[in-house]
């Protein structure tokens, strides 16, 4: 196994960079799980969409490693493997389809969050680096993991929360 030695704004770009990539294409192939297992059909449509947009985000990525002269490479993301496995386990151990929307969902949540927070910093690191077109496509990310969020409080706070 590798050791990497993060010394400057540069390495850690390109370090966090590389975890987020390795994430969103580990989630490509989690989500359909979830969608599978809510009963839901505004929560289910709701991870379908993101499902696609995370898609779209891999695609993005990859232009982001483009442009700072990188091939997109993933390194494990222990955080997003704790997450899923978090996720799985609520699927697995659920009794009750309303209490597993509920679950599911602020399952999902902890994954946007997870993934705002990366954004955030890499986009302002990317902006501080010079690297102004990779700033641009992580700007146009992190405004679709907000989306996301958003859609999802607004389903648990009108209508998945009060049916569990």
């Amino acid at each position: 196994m590798e050791i990497r030695i993060v010394k400057t704004l540069e390495d850690a770009f390109k370090h966090t960079l590389k975890d987020i990539y390795y994430a969103e294409k580990t989630l490509t192939k989690a989500m359909p799980k979830m969608i599978a297992a809510v009963s839901s059909k505004p929560l289910k449509s709701a991870i379908e969409e993101h499902l696609d947009q995370t898609k779209g985000q891999v695609k993005t990525l990859e232009q982001v490693f483009k442009s700072i002269g990188e091939k997109a490479a993933g390194e494990k993301c222990d955080a997003i493997e704790g997450l899923i496995k978090e996720t799985e386990s609520i699927i697995d151990e659920a009794d009750g389809a309303v209490a597993l929307n509920a679950a599911v969902l602020a399952a999902a949540q902890a994954v946007e969050h997870y993934e705002i927070a990366r954004y955030g910093s890499l986009r302002e690191w990317a902006k501080v680096l010079g690297h102004d077109e990779a700033h641009e496509l992580l700007t146009g990310i992190l405004d679709q993991e907000k989306a996301a969020n958003s859609k999802l409080t607004n389903l648990a706070v009108s209508a998945i929360n009060k049916a569990a």
